[in-house]
């Protein structure tokens, strides 16, 4: 195991850098850039996306200014060196080539700089969007397998009954209504939308509590507080959001692990096992369930980072919620390379990481596997 585990960590670094030169590549082909923001929000328009599209005429530019309009959008009338100085400030003075090859220097070193837009460090702006991104996405998974591995079950056990008619209905139902679209209509309904206003509409918690108080090595620290107020307002806050999400990987989770268990319950040594005399629920949960739940259970690594970093930005936005998702898109929109490059680098390290924790969890679920022995 230790050989296949050191091919697979080694594997990681020219991934790792196949996924950087790509994207780093591909910014230097797309429209606009920092340069253009600040001449942009200098200009009072704001938003450098405008001009791209065409926008209103400007006074005759001289030959300078023509020269450098043809490589910043909007540059007109500027003089040149101040935007030599920006390209200093932002690093475009240099090579594409040596920009990248600083860049992933000091990522390797975990140095991701600062954001160019707000005055914080990227590892900084990471952790302070962090609790919002963590709490949807345990949650979403946590609730999402604790639901479908006992319901998928017993959807295999009484495969064919009412009970798996009309639950495989309403799993089909709630698959096939957007998390987005699903996360509007509970706005609606319940958040003022038109009808009861039950839930916030905003935040982690109220405006009057903190995270601090429920931190036992803050100064903040109330454990009173903390029972009665804090966590009752939290889950408050965080329920339909939760749900929202927990939609679309409830209905999946629940039908793999209904088909698992029932290409299980098919095979001889179940037969075998019922023969032998051994109680159905010995023989479902003694022999069947390892087997059946070996890709289930091995999948919630995967699972939890593709809910945690990937599926969140809509349900953010509508729940007026400042995490990763958010965070992710508006760097990329104001083009704040080092967010972006530096928030891709981490998660993708980390998802190739865990990739590896995946297969380990196979080993550990059945250790007959043995990846060594593939050829």
């Amino acid at each position: 195991m230790g050989a296949y585990i050191l091919r697979r960590l080694l594997l990681v670094v020219p991934t790792l850098l196949g996924i950087m030169v790509l994207n780093f590549a591909l910014t230097q082909f797309v429209p606009g850039g920092p340069i253009e923001q600040v001449i942009a929000e200098m200009e009072g328009r704001g938003d450098v996306f405008r001009n791209i599209s065409g926008g209103g005429g400007d006074a005759a530019p001289s030959t300078e200014a023509m020269a450098l309009d043809s490589k910043y959008i909007g540059a007109r009338g500027l003089p040149p060196q101040f935007i030599e100085q920006l390209e200093r400030e932002f690093g475009f003075d240099k090579p594409p080539f040596e920009r990248f090859t600083m860049m992933m220097w000091n990522y390797m070193r975990f140095d991701f700089g600062r954001s160019w837009f707000r005055s914080i460090t990227v590892v900084d702006l990471i952790l302070e969007k962090l609790p919002v991104s963590l709490t949807l996405g345990l949650w979403t998974t946590l609730i999402a397998y604790l639901i479908s591995i006992p319901l998928g079950i017993r959807k295999a056990v009484h495969d064919g009954s009412r009970f798996d008619t009309w639950t495989s209905g309403a799993i089909i139902v709630g698959y096939a209504i957007p998390g987005f679209l699903f996360a509007i209509l509970l706005i609606v309904l319940f958040a003022g939308g038109s009808y009861w206003r039950i839930f916030p509409l905003r935040g982690l918690l109220s405006g009057d509590l903190t995270g601090a108080m429920c931190a036992p090595w803050s100064d903040a620290f109330s454990l009173k507080t903390c029972v009665t107020r804090v966590i009752p307002d939290y889950f408050w806050h965080i329920a339909l959001p939760i749900f929202a999400l927990s939609i679309s990987g409830f209905a999946t989770l629940t039908l793999l692990t209904k088909n698992s268990f029932l290409d299980e319950i098919r095979k001889q040594y179940v037969m075998t096992a019922r023969a032998k005399g051994l109680t159905e629920r010995r023989v479902l949960y003694g022999h069947v369930f390892r087997n059946a739940m070996l890709i289930v259970i091995s999948g919630f690594p995967a699972v939890f980072i593709s809910v945690f970093f990937g599926g969140s930005l809509i349900i953010e936005t509508l729940f007026s919620l400042d995490g990763l998702g958010r965070l992710g898109f508006e760097a990329a929109v104001a083009r704040d390379y080092p967010v972006v490059f530096g928030t891709l680098y981490a998660f993708s390290l980390l998802g190739l990481v865990i990739g590896i924790v995946s297969d380990l969890t196979y080993v550990l679920i059945d250790p007959r596997i043995d990846f060594e022995s593939r050829q």
